[in-house]
């Protein structure tokens, strides 16, 4: 995960640092170009991104970039995780209970041990305790079911977070450009559109920027939230199966 985090952190800084630096060679750029040259010339997706985001002011700009990057880099460390967290529990299920009747509880005990995900390791809790009783077994794999629920949901309030936070930063950048426009305006003493359309260009990019960081965080959360319920669902249902099985082979 660290790696993750690294690497589109490093990411962010080079499209942010390249940023800067197009904002800071602008005022040269524009006098080499003429006006028409400038017009006919094609302007690609990444640079009309890096231009509108000049255009929007690179402190609440760079805040909203930061969010998107940090909620991408959970967002994809959780699907990463989830999906290696997603097993086959109809042939777990039927693998324990073969191992049980051919080997015991040890048999089974090997199988869960060689075996990923989280329902996986709640078995072998519960077979660990085999010996205490079902009681005993069915404490210990509700309470390692919670521990592992709590594995599955961890840093996904983070990205909720995130996804609160960037439009928010956006509606802060339309009031600061709208007070912008304003101060304008009482600076002219004339009311214009010259005047005040700087201003309210930048309120309107900073709102569009974080609506949208907003909207890809989004799709991203509801997705790693509907696959947390898909394991959730398939550890109870394993996890009574599970007693089943146990309680009938005490009979």
């Amino acid at each position: 995960m660290k790696k993750l985090f690294a690497i589109l952190a490093v990411a962010g800084l080079l499209f942010f640092s390249n940023t800067q630096v197009t904002y800071a060679q602008e005022d040269t750029t524009t006098e080499q170009v003429t006006t028409d040259d400038a017009a006919d010339a094609p302007v690609g997706f990444r640079q009309e991104l890096k231009q509108r985001m000049i255009e929007g002011g690179p402190a609440f700009m760079g805040i909203v970039l930061l969010a998107l990057i940090l909620g991408l880099a959970i967002a994809i460390e959780r699907i990463i995780y989830l999906n290696l967290a997603t097993t086959n529990t109809k042939k777990l299920v039927e693998g324990v209970e073969e191992a049980i009747d051919s080997g015991g509880v040890e048999a089974a005990k090997e199988l869960c041990r060689n075996t990923k995900g989280p329902v996986a390791s709640i078995f072998y809790q519960g077979l660990d305790r085999m010996d205490e009783g079902i009681d005993n077994v069915e404490k210990a794999v509700v309470g390692y079911g919670g521990v592992q629920m709590g594995l599955l949901e961890k840093n996904i309030s983070w990205l909720s977070l995130f996804i609160a936070v960037a439009p928010m930063l956006g509606f802060m950048g339309t009031v600061i450009g709208m007070i912008k426009a304003f101060d304008n305006i009482e600076k002219s003493g004339v009311m214009s559109p010259a005047t005040v359309a700087g201003g309210i260009k930048v309120a309107l990019l900073t709102t569009v920027f974080g609506l949208i960081v907003a909207i890809i965080l989004q799709i991203f959360y509801n997705y790693i939230i509907s696959k947390v319920d898909s394991i959730v669902n398939s550890m109870e249902d394993a996890s009574i199966q599970l007693v089943d099985i146990l309680v009938r082979k005490n009979k």
